[in-house]
């Protein structure tokens, strides 16, 4: 002991390195002294070596389990790590030997509210404010956790009462400005985005705000300025591209605006915005022939995206898929059920659905009987169940069963008109009978993205004679199949089987540039 006050004294009057090298021969002796490991951390800490800090104060830990400011320290560099359970659950600890620490409480606020629990965030935030009633980055955080709840208006009071406390608080202006926007007041959330700015002149989510704050009060060059701020530090920024291309619009720079957007549309095709924005710019510029074609692309696009129920189901299933499968690879059938039925507690998921989900992937991995098993029973105990019939007819479909299909796919449109797989899938039967009339049709109502069915329907049309559907179709294909080079190469044959080479070479160039 008398050798770490020594230490402890000589760091005090700022002479670390001897400081350090008194701790070194100290745990040459004990390697065990969390009091030496622990100055050691500080030592290091100051000096700016934060990762060999942090293992320091973790070691110290390990001989120190119950040392509130061993606690402390090692949560708040995993809670920076990113390691937010470990951060939790050390800041916790910190809290039940020291209840009323307001640091603890402040920075286990913070980690609750990183790992998405806002609930629990306000509750620590609170009695950090009990523990220290006048700490402004305390009445920041309050205001900021406030904002993030919904509670916008009381959390704005703290945050300007935050800020009139101490004016230089970190990103103070910047959560204000959020906390503007989230309450319309765009004119307040340009003026303190435009603070955080210049505090922060590299802030890009500051530069956002202040970009998407001018755009909705249409102060175009001031956001047209802003983006291209945002621009010469992330050039590959597509959000800030389209709106740089909105602002060249709007500002009548019409060639600048085709050029941003053409530019947003070939890194992703399926932004439609962009192709909206291009119409006007086109129609600017008298351009009526590409304004036409760019607005019915758009006016496709838009009516693809809304309705995309069928999408949106397997979005919501996405997450369980991989933990099933393996599952069922190992037998665990039930298990797989109990986990897809956890998923979807308290949504309107029915108990045939469970089913419907496990045959499927029965079916997708190989295995016909079990998969048929389970969709049978969905049937069985639900005979409105969705799905069950369109992936029986799927199968059928794989077979070369094209009567079995066209039955399970009526039969299930029988139950859900408006199933927009079993839509899509009915105009495959159709696609593969010759019937390309009502191949178009059923495809084109079932609103798909997939790629190879708006080859079929892109296919349909050019045996129809409708070349400009088909043309149509060819490019919102080439958009949602654009990371697909099979599909794309086989697109690019069908456009030039049909005499339209000017697309063709168009979508073969977009291709070589990816």
């Amino acid at each position: 002991m008398p050798q770490l006050r020594q230490a402890l004294s000589l760091a005090e009057h700022g002479d670390r390195q001897a400081a350090m090298n008194l701790v070194l021969r100290l745990l040459e002796q004990r390697p065990d002294f969390a009091p030496a490991l622990k100055l050691k951390g500080m030592l290091l800490e100051e000096a700016g070596h934060t990762s060999e800090a942090a293992a320091a104060y973790e070691q110290a830990l390990k001989f120190a389990p119950n040392d509130a400011d061993l606690l402390l320290k090692a949560g708040i560099y995993k809670l920076t790590a990113g390691q937010r359970e470990e951060a939790i659950k050390l800041l916790q600890h910190c809290i039940q030997i020291l209840p009323g620490d307001g640091d603890a409480q402040y920075y286990l606020a913070q980690a609750y509210h990183l790992n998405g629990q806002d609930d629990l965030a306000l509750r620590a935030i609170r009695q950090s404010l009990k523990a220290e009633p006048d700490n402004a980055p305390v009445w920041q955080k309050y205001g900021e956790l406030l904002c993030g709840t919904g509670d916008c208006a009381a959390g704005l009071r703290w945050l300007l009462k935050a800020q009139r406390s101490d004016a230089k608080l970190p990103r103070i202006d910047y959560d204000i400005a959020a906390a503007d926007y989230k309450l319309m007041d765009l004119t307040g959330a340009a003026q303190y985005a435009a603070r955080a700015v210049e505090s922060q002149p590299n802030d890009l989510t500051a530069l956002r705000l202040l970009a998407t704050a001018d755009v909705k009060l249409a102060k175009w060059q001031e956001a047209k300025n802003a983006f291209g701020r945002i621009l010469a530090f992330k050039a590959d920024d597509m959000e800030s591209s389209l709106g740089l291309g909105q602002c060249e619009l709007e500002l009548k720079n019409y060639p600048a605006a085709v050029d941003k957007l053409q530019s947003v549309l070939r890194l992703d095709p399926t932004r439609l915005l962009a192709h909206f924005y291009l119409s006007r710019a086109f129609a600017g510029m008298g351009r009526t022939a590409d304004a036409e074609h760019e607005a019915a692309l758009h006016q496709l696009m838009m009516e693809q995206m809304t309705f995309v129920r069928t999408a949106e189901s397997d979005e919501r299933e996405s997450p369980i898929k991989a933990q099933a499968r393996q599952m069922l690879a190992e037998h665990h059938e039930e298990d797989a059920l109990q986990l897809y039925r956890e998923h979807f507690k308290g949504t309107a998921a029915t108990p045939g659905d469970a089913y419907v989900f496990i045959g499927k992937l029965y079916l997708f991995m190989g295995d016909t009987q079990d998969g048929l098993r389970n969709l049978h029973h969905a049937l069985k105990i639900q005979p409105t169940v969705r799905g069950s019939h369109t992936y029986e007819g799927i199968l059928a479909l794989k077979l070369g069963d094209l009567s079995r299909a066209e039955s399970e796919f009526k039969t299930e449109l029988g139950n859900d008109p408006n199933y927009q797989l079993a839509i899509a899938e009915l105009g495959e039967v159709r696609y593969h009978q010759g019937l390309w009339s009502d191949a178009a049709e059923q495809l084109a109502k079932s609103r798909t993205t997939t790629p190879e069915l708006l080859y079929m329907l892109c296919d349909s049309y050019f045996h129809m004679g409708k070349v400009a559907d088909a043309d149509l179709t060819a490019e919102a294909l080439a958009a949602y199949g654009r990371n697909s080079p099979q599909v794309m190469n086989d697109l690019i044959e069908l456009l030039r089987r049909n005499g339209q080479t000017e697309l063709a070479e168009r979508l073969s160039a977009l291709l070589a540039q990816r």
